[in-house]
């Protein structure tokens, strides 16, 4: 597996981690659409949450959140409703990222709720 794989693998372990300590129910992971792809599926309270985890090993160039580009947001957003109708889920729905900044140093975690909406 190549390194930058691995270290997403690690950041999206990180942030089930985390969500799970802040008493998130997660419900799928990696769930594919197409070629979109949904890291994290959570459920919180009443709320279906879609999380993007976004893994770096610096903030060099740009902060990871700042990744998800609006072509990101509509792949999500689509993969999103595929699940949902899969499922059948009656819960809004929101859209989260989790930025992870993990290295020999250091690890940051910044999660951002209602990171995006859906554009009608």
């Amino acid at each position: 597996m190549a390194e930058h794989n691995e270290l997403g693998k690690e950041g999206e372990d990180i942030a089930a981690d985390y969500l799970e300590k802040k008493g998130y129910e997660i419900l799928r992971r990696n769930y594919r659409f197409l070629k979109s792809e949904l890291d994290i599926v959570a459920k919180c309270g009443n709320q279906l949450v879609v999380v993007e985890v976004k893994t770096r090993a610096s903030r060099f160039m740009a902060g990871p959140e700042q990744t998800v580009t609006m072509k990101k947001q509509r792949e999500i957003i689509r993969a999103a409703n595929a699940f949902i109708e899969e499922y059948k889920i009656a819960y809004e729905t929101r859209f989260d990222i989790i930025s992870i900044i993990l290295n020999s140093q250091e690890q940051e975690i910044e999660h951002l709720e209602d990171a995006f909406y859906p554009v009608l």
